[in-house]
């Protein structure tokens, strides 16, 4: 096994535990907004698996899922975000 070899793991392994901690937040958050924020996380943290996925891989076709997921995640936390606003007034 290479020094590249066990980056790539410990890195996987260090996003797929961040993903399984965002996902308890985002099942427990006792708030809508702590729900929301946790989300966000596991769609970053899913951009960034993919991403390293991509880059292993050297397959360029999942950098446009990586767009699409991102500009999806992004329309969805701003729709929450006004769905807050709106909520509280």
């Amino acid at each position: 096994m290479t020094l590249d070899n066990l980056l790539v793991m410990v890195t996987f392994t260090a996003l797929v535990a961040g993903l399984v901690m965002a996902f308890y937040r985002l099942l427990i958050g006792p708030s809508l907004a702590d729900r929301v924020v946790a989300m966000d996380l596991v769609s970053a943290l899913t951009i960034s698996i993919i991403a390293l996925f991509a880059i292993v891989t050297d397959e360029a076709v999942l950098l446009d899922v990586v767009a699409v997921v991102a500009l999806t995640s992004f329309l969805g936390t701003i729709a929450f975000a006004y769905y807050i606003e709106v909520r509280k007034t």
